[in-house]
């Protein structure tokens, strides 16, 4: 038997059983594609089941705010993937009467489709003829084949897409690409492959040459950029309830549209007495007879993101009960159980987890 014989009937014996594996529906297959970007599997089930629950269709997922959809994504990261997700939906239903279009290039003309999603959806939903290829799929093909160029090189991954798509089975492409994505995932591994079971071991040429563990090659290592977030958790005792300022970050960086405590980044570990006191939600307090500084209870953390590692203060900045009136209108009163409801990066969980612990 060749390459694709032997990978499918492997496929049939040994498939992951996953949700979205039983049903031929384009939004969910798309959901499940989003959800698992740069998501381990056992993290994105749990996110592709309350999704839909909550949003079965593709018209309940349009007609929701972004603050809902943000608050349900809390946890995954890259909330841009959330917020693509929101745009596309209202899209097909303004655009496409919310019927996903079928075309390879229709669906890689919506937003946060790129060729990968859009190969999968084709091919699994609609039996179109399209190879995926992830990072599973070029470790299989580069070991396989004993490619040597690095695989982020362009001109390798070209390599790469035209022998998927010489392998494809024409008559079951979406098998064919689920399977090669369960082989990469659980036999062809990063680390360790599992070649005593890998149904295509016998000819695999980096198995014969014992360099399997050396492959794939990469030439860009991901550089890590340090940063330093200086957190102001400002409260005060309100009726029964503890109130704090929050803030919705609106540049066009980590964490779009979710809400954080007011921030001050700075270029070091330390915050300055300048840099705090210039800061605009401190102005305005000062502005109303509040003499402010940092110098109580705080926190320290530190925060990996795939290319960031944020080392993040909480500062705890007790007020008095007073009306406190005239700041600035970027920044809101919250109590705990409005905060739980509106969409947060996880180290604001982190920290608030930890200070309510403290506080028992």
């Amino acid at each position: 038997m060749n390459f694709t014989s032997r990978l499918l009937q492997w496929y049939n014996k040994n498939q992951r059983e996953l949700p979205w594996r039983d049903t031929k529906d384009p939004y969910k297959i798309w959901l499940s594609e989003i959800i698992l970007q740069q998501t381990r599997i056992a993290q994105g089930i749990q996110y592709y089941y309350r999704f839909v629950e909550k949003f079965p269709n593709v018209e309940s997922l349009a007609a929701a705010t972004e603050d809902e959809v943000l608050s349900l994504w809390q946890g995954l990261g890259y909330y841009s993937r959330a917020r693509n997700l929101h745009e596309t939906a209202k899209t097909i239903v303004s655009n496409h009467n919310g019927r996903f279009p079928e075309t390879y290039n229709e669906l890689l003309a919506l937003k946060g489709i790129g060729p990968y999603t859009a190969a999968a959806i084709a091919s699994i939903a609609f039996g179109k003829n399209f190879a995926t290829v992830d990072g599973n799929v070029s470790r299989v093909i580069a070991r396989y084949f004993l490619i040597i160029e690095p695989i982020d090189d362009n001109n390798t991954q070209k390599q790469i897409k035209k022998i998927a798509a010489d392998l494809i089975d024409p008559e079951n492409p979406g098998m064919f690409n689920q399977a090669m994505m369960d082989l990469g995932a659980t036999v062809c591994k990063p680390g360790k492959p599992l070649c005593n079971i890998c149904p295509i071991n016998e000819d695999c040429e980096a198995r014969m040459k014992g360099i399997e563990n050396e492959l794939p090659l990469k030439k860009n290592k991901v550089k890590i950029k340090e940063r330093f977030f200086h957190f102001l958790f400002i409260c005060r005792e309100g009726e029964n309830k503890k109130e704090f300022f929050v803030e919705k970050r609106q540049d066009n960086d980590i964490w779009k549209n979710l809400y954080q405590l007011p921030l001050i980044e700075t270029s070091g570990v330390f915050l300055s007495d300048e840099g705090f006191k210039e800061h605009p939600l401190i102005l305005s307090l000062q502005a109303n007879g509040f003499d402010l500084w940092p110098g109580g209870k705080s926190y320290r953390f530190e925060h990996l993101l795939t290319h960031q590692r944020i080392y993040a203060f909480f500062h705890v900045i007790p007020l008095p009960a007073d009306d406190i009136s005239g700041t600035d209108d970027t920044f809101q009163w919250v109590d705990f159980e409005t905060f739980s409801e509106m969409g947060k990066p996880v180290l604001i969980n982190k920290f608030f987890r930890k200070y309510l612990s403290a506080q028992k």
